[in-house]
C-alpha cells in the first residue's frame, strides 16, 4: 500500500492532467488472493506480490499470503525470483504428482499435501471415482506463505476467512497459516472417511443379507478407491510429526502444539483407512464364498432336475428299442401304465430332493 503523501501526489497529478487516478491492475487469473497481514489483521487494498512483500519488509512486521491455482512454470518463476524459492521446489509445485512431504531449502519450508473429495455414486463401475485427489503445496518463509493448489476442489477461501476472524492466531505468523491449511486438509480426510464408512456399511449389509446379490467387482472397486485415500493419508504422518517436534525454528512452540492436534486427527484417519482395507478384504472373501455356495446350490438344483427328467427319458428310451420280446409290449394297458410309472418315479424323486433341500 503506498504511503499517504505519495498517494496524494498521484491524485494531484491526475487532477492537473485532467484524468482520474488509474485503478490498480487486477491480479492474474492464476493468483486467487494476495493479502498482507500485520499484527494479525489484513491490510485493506489490492497489491501485486512484489508490492505486498515490499510493504511487509518496509514495515518490518507481518507477512504475505499468496494463493495460486495451477500456475505454469513461467508464472511461478516470477514469484520464485521475488521470494527466493528453490528451483527444485518450484519444479515440484508446477508439475505436481508428488507424495506428501516436508522439505527445507535454506530459510524456506516446502510442504506437499494431498487433498481429497468424496464423490457419491449410484453404482460403481470401472470408471467410477469415489475419492477425487488433488495437491496442495505451501512455501513458508519468515514473512510469506505461498500456496499452490492443483485440482478443482480443496479451495482455501474458507481457511483464509476463518483465520482472518482470529487475529490472535494470525499473530503467530506464517506457521499459523501452515497449521490452518494442514488442519483443513486433515478435516476433509475425516469427512471422506465418514462417507466411505457409510458405503462400506451398506456393502457389508448387502453381502450378508439373504437372497441379495452383490458383485465382488463392486467391493474391489471400493478397495481401489480406499487405496488412493491411503496413499494420500499415510505419508503425511511423518511431516506432521516433524513439525510438531520442532523440525525448524520457523514453527514456534505455540504452533507446535496445534500440529500435535492435527497429527492426532491424522492418526484417527489412518486407523480408519487401515480398518477399511481389512474389512473390504474380508468382504471380498465373504462374497466369493457366497458366490461359491450359490453356485453349489444351483448345481444341486440342476442335478436334481436332470435326475428327475432322465427317469422318464430312460424308460421311454428302453421301450423305444423296438424289440419283439419286451414286457407288456402287447398289453392293452401298457402305455398308460408306463406313463403312470414315469409320473410316480418323478414325483418320488422330487419329494426326496425337496426333503434334502436340493430343490
Amino acid at each position: 500500500m503506498p504511503s499517504l503523501p505519495s498517494l496524494g501526489l498521484r491524485n494531484r497529478a491526475a487532477r492537473h492532467s485532467g484524468r482520474t487516478a488509474p485503478a490498480p491492475a487486477p491480479p492474474p487469473a492464476y493468483v486467487v488472493d494476495c493479502g498482507v497481514y500485520v499484527d494479525g489483521v489484513r491490510l485493506p487494498g489490492d497489491r501485486s506480490h512484489a508490492e505486498a512483500i515490499d510493504e511487509v519488509r518496509r514495515r518490518g512486521a507481518g507477512f504475505v499470503w499468496i494463493g495460486l491455482h495451477e500456475p505454469d512454470e513461467a508464472q511461478l518463476n516470477g514469484l520464485a525470483e521475488t521470494f527466493g524459492l528453490h528451483e527444485l521446489a518450484v519444479e515440484d509445485a508446477v508439475h505436481a504428482h508428488q507424495r506428501p512431504k516436508l522439505e527445507r531449502y535454506d530459510s524456506t519450508l516446502f510442504m506437499v499435501l494431498k487433498t481429497v473429495r468424496y464423490i457419491a455414486n449410484e453404482r460403481l463401475t470401472a470408471t467410477s471415482e469415489i475419492v477425487e485427489t488433488g495437491e496442495l503445496m505451501a512455501f513458508v518463509g519468515r514473512d510469506f506463505v505461498i500456496t499452490v493448489r492443483h485440482g478443482k476442489h480443496a479451495s482455501l477461501a474458507q481457511v483464509r476467512s476463518q483465520l482472518e476472524t482470529d487475529p490472535e492466531q494470525l499473530r503467530l505468523g506464517p506457521a499459523a497459516v501452515l497449521h490452518g491449511i494442514a488442519d483443513h486438509v486433515v478435516d476433509t480426510y475425516l469427512e471422506v472417511t465418514e462417507a466411505i464408512q457409510d458405503d462400506i456399511d451398506e456393502m457389508e449389509a448387502a453381502v450378508f443379507a439373504p437372497r441379495t446379490k452383490i458383485e465382488a467387482e463392486q467391493i474391489y472397486l471400493m478397495k481401489r478407491e480406499v487405496m488412493d485415500l491411503r496413499r494420500a493419508v499415510m505419508p503425511l504422518a511423518k511431516p506432521l510429526q516433524r513439525l510438531a517436534e520442532g523440525y525448524t525454528p520457523m514453527v514456534p512452540e505455540e504452533v507446535r502444539s496445534y500440529f500435535r492436534n492435527v497429527e492426532d486427527h491424522l492418526t484417527t484417519v489412518s486407523e480408519r483407512v487401515a480398518s477399511f482395507d481389512e474389512l473390504l478384504t474380508t468382504l471380498v472373501d465373504a462374497t466369493l464364498a457366497k458366490i461359491t455356495l450359490q453356485q453349489n446350490t444351483d448345481m444341486r438344483k440342476i442335478s436334481a432336475w436332470v435326475a428327475i427328467v432322465s427317469t422318464p427319458t430312460m424308460i421311454a428310451g428302453i421301450y423305444g428299442m423296438n424289440f419283439e420280446n419286451m414286457p407288456e409290449v402287447k398289453w392293452t394297458f401298457g402305455y398308460p401304465a408306463t406313463l403312470l410309472v414315469m409320473m410316480l418315479a418323478c414325483l418320488t424323486l422330487f419329494k426326496i430332493f425337496r426333503r434334502n433341500k436340493w430343490l
